[in-house]
Order: structure tokens, then C-alpha cells, then sequence
């Protein structure tokens, strides 16, 4: 039976940048099917906005993110990225595609490298138009669906199985009851996903 990854990610979340392409590696060698959801942290479960952190932990968050994504292989623009627009209506763009039956993963690869590579301004119509249809979307027929109720009740249903799960902080995964947070749990993920004992 081909195992469920419900996936919890942000575009604004740059550990779901960083983490994404070993997590998609991983359920691909493990024939899982991933389910995403693109959520915000849940400050009620405790997760915590990096802007919100005291000093010394927000520096030891850059430094340790630095050094992840030197190991994973992927650039990370921290500069220009004053005044950048709301991000969301972006993910609502990756929502609908997946609900349109569409190749939703590559879009969130585009929109991921635009922010977190190039700090582009996915939030901006006009940018997250270009890029949609760069990846071969129809960039108005999803805009257009991305307004409509079926994404809206995506996403509160997504929220509702978050919270319910005890998500936090993004990503996070979700297998049959076991909840793993953080890109570099993936090791772990892998071990649940072959049936072996995670503790002992």
C-alpha cells in the first residue's frame, strides 16, 4: 500500500526551500504519495516567527540555515528583501495547482528559488504571473481559481489538520499519525517510511 506524506510547507519558509528537494527524493525512493499543504506556523502550537526571537537565537537560525544550505546545494538571498509583498497569494497559486490536478510541485520549486534564491516578489501579480507561466501554468486560469471557494476551504482544511497534529513549525510531515518537524528530520522520516523502530 502506497504510504501518505502529508506535507506542511510555507514558500516563506526557507527551510522548506532548503529541505525540499531531499524530501521529494526520499518519497520518490520510497514510492509515497506527498499531499501538500501550505499552512503558516501555528503560533497557538507553539511555533515561533523568526522576527519574534530573541537576538542570539535569530543569529544561531541564520548561521545554522547558512550552513544547510551550503550542504544541500542551494543559494539564499538575504539581501533586497526590504518591502517585498505579502507572499501568500503565491501559495495560493501552488494550492490551486494541486487541486487542478497540476503539476503543483514544480511551481512551488519556482516560486521557492524566485524568494529564497533571488529575492524576487512572488507577492507581486505581475511576478508570480511571469513565473507561473515560465513553469507552464496558465497563470490567469490559476489566478482565477486560486480566488475561488474550493482553495479557501483547502486551506482551512489544511490549517484544521495541522493544528490537530500538533504542527508547529515548517515543514513538517505527517505519516500515519507520526508527525516529523523540520527539514533535517528527514532521516528519521525515511526510517518510519521503511517500518523501522524510531525509538527504542
Amino acid at each position: 500500500m502506497t504510504q501518505r506524506i502529508d506535507y506542511f510547507f510555507g514558500l516563506g519558509s526557507p527551510w522548506a526551500y532548503v529541505g525540499l528537494e531531499p524530501f521529494v527524493d526520499l518519497a520518490r525512493a520510497e514510492g509515497a504519495e506527498i499531499v501538500p499543504h501550505v499552512i503558516g506556523l501555528i503560533e497557538e502550537n507553539g511555533g515561533i516567527y523568526s522576527k519574534n526571537r530573541p537576538p542570539a537565537r535569530k543569529a544561531y537560525w541564520l548561521t545554522d540555515l547558512r550552513r544547510w544550505a551550503a550542504r544541500r546545494g542551494v543559494s539564499l538571498r538575504f539581501e533586497g528583501r526590504e518591502g517585498l509583498s505579502d507572499i501568500a497569494p503565491a501559495g495560493d497559486l501552488v494550492i490551486a495547482a494541486y487541486l487542478r490536478g497540476e503539476d503543483w510541485l514544480s511551481l512551488a520549486r519556482a516560486f521557492h528559488a524566485a524568494f529564497w534564491g533571488r529575492a524576487e516578489d512572488i507577492g507581486a501579480a505581475e511576478v508570480r504571473a511571469r513565473l507561473a507561466s515560465a513553469a507552464g501554468f496558465d497563470s490567469a486560469a490559476l489566478e482565477a481559481f486560486a480566488q475561488g471557494p474550493e482553495v479557501a476551504r483547502r486551506k482551512a482544511e489544511s490549517l484544521d489538520l495541522a493544528r490537530g497534529a500538533g504542527v508547529f513549525g515548517l515543514p513538517s510531515y505527517l505519516v500515519g499519525g507520526e508527525l516529523f518537524w523540520g527539514q533535517d528530520s528527514l532521516p528519521f522520516l525515511e526510517r518510519h517510511l521503511k517500518g523501522e523502530a524510531l525509538t527504542a
